[in-house]
Parts: C-alpha cells; sequence; structure tokens
C-alpha cells in the first residue's frame, strides 16, 4: 500500500480521496474530511451524502452522482471505479464522497485497490458510521454493562438467490447487539431466522429512519414485531435495524433531534 500518501494535510492533484461522509448530520465530519471536501475539484458521490455535506463542496467542483441506491445502482461499481480513475488522470483532485465509512459495507476496500493496481494514490479517511452514531443519537448505546457485552454489525442484503447466508447460530447470545445495515427489504428473512436460531422473540428491536438528520425517527417494539412496524409505518431504506436490550437503557428519556439527551422533568 506504499502508493497512499502519508501526508494527511495534501491533496495533490492526480489523486483520489475515499472520504466518508457519515449518516448525514454534517457535524459529525471529522476535520480531515472537511479539508478534503474544500479542496476537490471532481466529486463522485453516492445517494446517502446529505445536501448540507453537499453545500460545504467548492461552488465550481464538479459534480457526479452515482446513485448506489439498495439493489438498484445508478452506475455499477465497475463504472464508478473507471471514473475515479480517469478523472484522476485528468490531473484532478479527485473525491469520493461516500455516506457512512468508505470501508464499512462503502467497497472503499475494493476502490483503493482498484486506484493502487491503476498507479493512483488515494487517500483513506474514515467516517462515523450509521451503527455508532445513529445509535447515539436514538440514545442507544451499542454495548452497556451487564447488558451487552458485543456488538456485531451485519449486511442484510439478500443474495442473487434471495436467500440471506449468515451463521445465526452464532447470533443468539441475549448480551449481544445486532446492527443490521440494508436490511429493511430482508426483515421478514431476518427475523424468522433469528427466532428460529435461538433468539428470544421478545428480545428489544428497533428501526432507525434517517438517522443523525432532522427527519430521523425511532420505531420500537420486539423482534417479533419489527416486520409489522415497517408495514404500520411504511418504513424505507436508508434504516437501520438494531437488536437487543440495550435499546430500552434510556425508555424514561426524551431525546431531541439534535443529537443529545435531555433530562427528565418531573
Amino acid at each position: 500500500m506504499n502508493n497512499i500518501n502519508p501526508n494527511k494535510q495534501a491533496f495533490v492533484r492526480g489523486e483520489v480521496a475515499l472520504v466518508g461522509a457519515g449518516p448525514g448530520d454534517p457535524d459529525l465530519l471529522t476535520l480531515q474530511a472537511y479539508r478534503f471536501i474544500q479542496q476537490a475539484e471532481v466529486v463522485i458521490y453516492d445517494r446517502l451524502v446529505s445536501e448540507e455535506i453537499m453545500a460545504l463542496l467548492p461552488s465550481e467542483c464538479q459534480r457526479i452522482y452515482v446513485g448506489k441506491k439498495q439493489a438498484n445502482h445508478r452506475v455499477p461499481q465497475e463504472g464508478i471505479n473507471k471514473l475515479l480513475r480517469d478523472h484522476a488522470r485528468e490531473n484532478k483532485r479527485v473525491l469520493r464522497l461516500k455516506g457512512g465509512d468508505p470501508f464499512v459495507f462503502g467497497r472503499g476496500g475494493e476502490e483503493a485497490l482498484y486506484l493502487l493496481e491503476h498507479g493512483i494514490a488515494c487517500h483513506i479517511v474514515p467516517g462515523m458510521t450509521a451503527a455508532s452514531a445513529c445509535t447515539s443519537y436514538a440514545g442507544i448505546p451499542l454495548t452497556h454493562r451487564k447488558v451487552a457485552r458485543s456488538c456485531t454489525f451485519i449486511t442484510g442484503n439478500v443474495q442473487d438467490n434471495g436467500a440471506l447466508d449468515l451463521p445465526w447460530h452464532t447470533l443468539n447470545d441475549s448480551q449481544q447487539t445486532i446492527v443490521f445495515y440494508m436490511g429493511i427489504t430482508s426483515l421478514p428473512i431476518i427475523t424468522e431466522q433469528l427466532i428460529s436460531a435461538g433468539r428470544d422473540s421478545n428480545t428489544a428491536a428497533a428501526i432507525i429512519c434517517n438517522g443523525t438528520r432532522q427527519s430521523q425517527q425511532v420505531f420500537k417494539g420486539t423482534l417479533t414485531k419489527l416486520a409489522g412496524l415497517v408495514k404500520e409505518h411504511n418504513i424505507k431504506p436508508p434504516s437501520l435495524i438494531v437488536i437487543g436490550d440495550v435499546i430500552n437503557t434510556f425508555n424514561q428519556a426524551e431525546l431531541s433531534n439534535l443529537g443529545y439527551l435531555t433530562a427528565k422533568t418531573s
């Protein structure tokens, strides 16, 4: 990986920066991400990058939207790789702006390897992944002493044959928090398989929609009732599924949509 530029401050023409934009709230950007955004000459961005973050780009920056909606990619991954390569070879500062973190279900690893194989240096800028950011804004700690001793991140994307091949037997620990990315469409499979593997059907569960944004919504129930919540509230992606008793940690607290817990008043 010698082609990765060790100088975090410099964004040289002919390079690509893979930057995590987080789940939406621009206040969650790292300072490093903000520096690269300010220097970009071409940005190739996904659907989940918020308008507030896009507004931080230089006015003269060329914007290329590549979609990346679940099961409906506006530009295939191979096409995205070539866009990055071609614009870098035009001696541009190329910003690959991704929702969340590039290395957490973001295909950042694939893009970095492709660039290095084609002799193009790239920066890797981590972003706050949805699992930690959205749950925090919803008042749900991923781990909590005596309640959850581990946490597992899983992609809920089904395979081409419609199956979701996971080690379900490893997910039945009552002190394990499970977070599913991209799992709304496969939720019936998820709940059925978890219960079949031994997870209590009354385990606390939640769905966080548009996490960290002003439009954030949190729906809470139990594992067996999750699919019903989706139908009742017409829940769509982007949504995060959280399963585990940590969900009830702050059940008496009032959560604002700005990402902080307000004290309960008598």
